[in-house]
């Protein structure tokens, strides 16, 4: 795991070399053990371009140093990420006639770039971000994983193309300047993190998943290779003889690829199934017990620590855990902030990087449980969604007029209730499906914030799995192609490299996404089990406390810390003369919504989070 940045384009009277070195410092945390660089000219002298890398050694220690170029020295790459099968890779590669000079799978990207070009992202089994320099043909070529596991920015500046793995290499660079995308904040409120492509910066832009994109003669082209398999209707496959045995060999397979390595790691464990999964898999393959790490709140209704030691004790784990108090998130937010380039979306960013800080002291890497969620369907909505077309057929004066009020006035442990009922009437799918994760409806956007939509504005989001797709695999692949590389992705990467961990996700494995896209959707939403298939395949592994607890979430008391100690954080940052956002919003409706959640009238602890962090964006980077 590393960090990379470069530039292509007509850099006259700049000092490229610092230019590099400028980028390459701002992300050092991504990769604080080595540093390289390398910079070329075109034949004609129009162009120069600039590689930099930043080294986190976990593969080859001794020879994986980046930029990594072929024999002659006219491919060079730059490489975030680990490609798992670079073993298999290899071989084939050098059957194929290729030299090796290392160990690397870094060194597997450089040839089997030369033997099959553009399409070698197809054989890639892993995550990555990278970019090489291909001096024969003078073009750059960038590439993204396919789930887009590890970040690819880019800015277009005049004639110059910039890339980073984070913005803030990017805003080093002589001339750019720091501008909010009012737009992509109209988004925000919608979605509570900003929809790929775009970001919060006018002029930045990710590079989507599953994309590559190859600069060539001042000619910036992109191309997608790959979309999740649960975008298309299923169309039915030969069943395995054991389903749930094949899903468990598939997983176990996952896991025991990514945990190669030439450095010790361990696990995250929060009690829940897919980390407990994980843990007893990786259990299965170590011969020295596996650490595993674990955060919980001095608010015990919140705190897992309890579910996470029963698994700990279970496989004998070397075990750590970590206790996070309301002073950790006022103390650290604005730091994670300027990691993340962002607003942070989620309150468990904190308490994930202090976990990943805690960790770093004795591992350089471990796996989670990520992703599960997203592709076996474990959200409550993957139940409810299937509901909202008969739901809609009861006439709207009983919906408005009656249910919704009703509904609406619940108390808050009625909350699950409360977001199916409000989800469920609103008509258009791409209005529900943020929704579904407590963002604002369009209604709900227009009554609170005062800015004007954008003209002819669409968000990047890909909704087009078609509608004769079933209900479970629409709301799949929205999760996978939005939800979860815009927002817990870049979550998992910021702040478990902020502390310079690497971060392994065996559950979004594409050849297991594949896998279980090509079963019918009761092996994976089975009446109102969710992860029907993990449940089933766990039962010879996990104890039924784990198997039978219900899904809680890693949930941060902010409802109760907002209502008490974080109370004046809040208002000073929403409310007070040097709030930078106040003119986002309706002054009424901004006090309603504030006065509603202190007094416990509602929980409006999301939407109040989104605004309290893009208020601290803004002091970051637009002061």
């Amino acid at each position: 795991m590393c960090g990379i940045a470069g530039f292509i384009g007509p850099l006259a009277n700049i000092n490229s070399r610092n230019v590099l070195r400028d980028m390459s410092a701002a992300i050092t945390h991504r990769g604080p053990d080595d540093d390289g660089f390398f910079e070329a000219t075109t034949r004609d002298g129009r162009y120069q371009t600039g590689l930099a890398h930043r080294r986190l050694s976990i593969i080859d220690l001794s020879t994986g140093h980046q930029p990594m170029g072929n024999e002659d020295g006219s491919i060079q790459v730059i490489f975030n990420g680990e490609i798992y099968n670079f073993h298999s890779l290899r071989d084939e590669l050098i059957t194929l006639g290729h030299h090796f000079a290392t160990n690397s799978d870094t060194e597997t990207i450089v040839h089997a770039y030369e033997q099959w070009g553009e399409r070698c992202v197809e054989y890639f089994r892993g995550m990555f971000a990278f970019a090489l320099w291909d001096s024969r043909k003078e073009c750059l070529f960038l590439a993204r994983d396919r789930f887009g596991k590890k970040p690819m920015f880019l800015c277009e500046n005049r004639s110059t193309l910039l890339f980073a793995s984070e913005i803030k290499s990017i805003l080093t660079f002589p001339g750019i300047k720091a501008e909010v995308d009012t737009a992509a904040v109209w988004d925000y409120f919608a979605y509570r993190y900003v929809p790929a492509p775009a970001t919060l910066f006018r002029g930045i832009r990710k590079l989507m998943p599953g994309c590559y994109a190859i600069w060539e003669k001042g000619v910036l082209r992109e191309k997608n290779y790959y979309r999740p398999p649960d975008r298309e209707v299923f169309a039915g496959a030969p069943l395995p003889a054991d389903p749930v045995g094949a899903f468990l060999d598939k997983l176990d397979e996952a896991v025991n690829i990514r945990m190669i390595s030439d450095v010790p790691f361990g696990a995250f464990l929060s009690g829940g199934i897919d980390s407990s999964a994980v843990v007893g898999l990786m259990s299965r393959h170590s011969a020295q017990p596996v650490k595993t790490f674990s955060v919980g709140f001095a608010e015990a209704r919140y705190s897992e620590l309890g579910y996470a030691k029963t698994i700990a004790e279970q496989f004998k784990t070397d075990h750590h855990e970590l206790v996070v108090s309301q002073e950790h998130l006022i103390q650290y937010l604005p730091e994670l902030v300027r990691f993340r380039d962002a607003p942070v979306a989620e309150p468990s960013d904190i308490p994930i990087y202090l976990l990943a800080k805690e960790a770093r002291k004795t591992v350089k890497m471990v796996l989670t449980g990520e992703g599960s969620d997203e592709f076996l369907g474990g959200y409550p909505k993957h139940v409810y969604e299937r509901y909202a077309g008969w739901y809609q057929t009861v006439p709207g004066f009983i919906r408005h007029g009656l249910l919704e009020p009703l509904v609406q006035a619940l108390p808050y442990r009625f909350r699950r209730a409360k977001t199916a009922i409000v989800n469920l009437g609103l008509e258009r799918f791409e209005e529900r499906m943020p929704r579904w994760f407590g963002a604002l409806s369009d209604a709900e956007r227009m009554q609170l914030v005062a800015m004007s939509p954008p003209v002819n504005h669409t968000s990047g989001v890909q909704f087009d799995s078609p509608s004769a797709n079933s209900a479970l695999r629409r709301i799949l692949h929205f999760d996978q192609t939005s939800w979860l590389p815009d927002n817990l992705l870049e979550r998992g990467d910021r702040m478990t490299m902020a502390a310079s961990l690497e971060a392994r996700m065996p559950f979004m494995d594409h050849e297991l996404a594949a896998f279980v896209s090509n079963l019918p959707d009761k092996y994976r939403v089975q009446g109102h089990t969710t992860k029907w298939i993990l449940r089933e395949a766990m039962k010879r592994l996990l104890p039924p406390a784990i198997l039978q607890r219900p899904k809680v979430g890693f949930r941060v008391p902010v409802n109760e810390w907002f209502q008490g100690s974080m109370r004046e954080y809040l208002y000073e940052h929403l409310k007070s003369a040097s709030s930078l956002t106040g003119g986002y919003y309706q002054p009424a409706m901004l006090e309603k919504i504030l006065t509603d959640h202190v007094a416990g009238r509602q929980n409006h602890e999301k939407l109040l989070w989104s605004m309290l962090n893009l208020e601290i964006w803004h002091r970051q980077y637009m002061k």
